[in-house]
């Protein structure tokens, strides 16, 4: 049942094809009849760390997808993301889940989205008996952090500085929204999050951060995330595309992986709701493309 009454929502995972794994998202195909308040409204009823609402649809015709090529039959669509507390100018997971309902509503193919970020350009592709979404994100930028910042935020977090990895040092990474990137020397210390919410939420605030991108590396492309979300009113985020891409842009920024790559993310595993995220990276590209199947949660 719909938690507003005459809205159709959806409910899907993203980057599990499993429904009990990845990160739940709430899906409006048509909520061109919602106003702010009542976008709000469902999201925070979902209670997901980000639903997602298709408020408009442009004709096929012409439109850039990944690759530069002009595909008359893309379709495009406009869409807001609304976390329980407030609007977030963009989501991974949520904009596979939407791909991943409209492929299921439509068949496979070309999407764009046209996200209060920027333009974002999706494929989803028929692998076997899944559905796979890839977004394109918008162009990224890493920035530095204040040492003060960054002594609040490990205050926050109760992470000695001497628990961080040397090898990837902090840095504030944007592919659509802003995350602070810390990596944990060692899996226990990923592992063991207790934060004070309070705190970081203020910090985030002031920093305008969607979440924090806590990652250990398990292996040159293989990394270990967790993603506190305090400031969009849950604890923790289960599986994160906007970080996944980040990050992905942060690894290149520092040129700790090649500009051609393939990294893989697990996420959720410490929440019970292990995922599985695809970064790619392509040399003469700056944007960054992340990937995963989905699932849709109950009928």
């Amino acid at each position: 049942m719909s938690p507003h009454p005459g809205t159709d929502v959806l409910r899907y995972t993203a980057f599990s094809a499993d429904p009990e794994g990845g990160n739940p998202a709430g899906v409006v195909l048509d909520a061109s009849g919602l106003d702010d308040a009542a976008m709000l409204a469902v999201a925070a009823e979902l209670g997901y760390s980000e639903s997602a609402f298709l408020t408009g649809r442009s004709e096929p015709g012409g439109a850039e997808v990944p690759g530069g090529a002009e595909v008359p039959d893309v379709r495009e669509y406009t869409i807001r993301y609304f976390s329980p507390k407030a609007e977030v100018p963009f989501c991974g997971h949520a904009t596979v889940a939407t791909a991943l309902a409209l492929a299921e509503r439509d068949g496979p193919g070309d999407l764009v989205f046209r996200t209060p970020a920027g333009t974002v350009p999706v494929t989803v592709t028929q692998e076997g008996a899944e559905l796979r979404a890839t977004l394109t994100s918008v162009e990224p930028d890493v920035l530095d952090i204040a040492p003060a910042d960054l002594a609040e935020a490990l205050a926050a977090l109760d992470w000695p500085a001497a628990d961080l990895d040397p090898a990837l040092p902090p840095r504030i990474a944007f592919a659509g929204a802003r995350h602070l990137v810390l990596a944990a020397a060692t899996r226990e210390r990923l592992a063991d999050l207790s934060y004070d919410f309070a705190r970081l939420e203020a910090l985030m605030h002031r920093l305008d951060l969607t979440t924090l991108q806590l990652v250990w590396r398990q292996a040159p492309d293989v990394f270990h995330v967790r993603d506190p979300f305090p400031v969009g009113g849950v604890v923790e985020d289960p599986a994160t595309g906007a970080a996944a891409a980040a990050f992905g842009a942060y690894l290149r920024d520092r040129a700790l992986v090649p500009d051609t790559a393939v990294l893989t993310l697990h996420q959720g595993e410490d929440m019970g709701r292990p995922g599985t995220l695809t970064v790619e990276l392509r040399a003469g590209d700056a944007r960054v493309r992340v990937s995963g199947t989905g699932a849709r949660i109950g009928d």
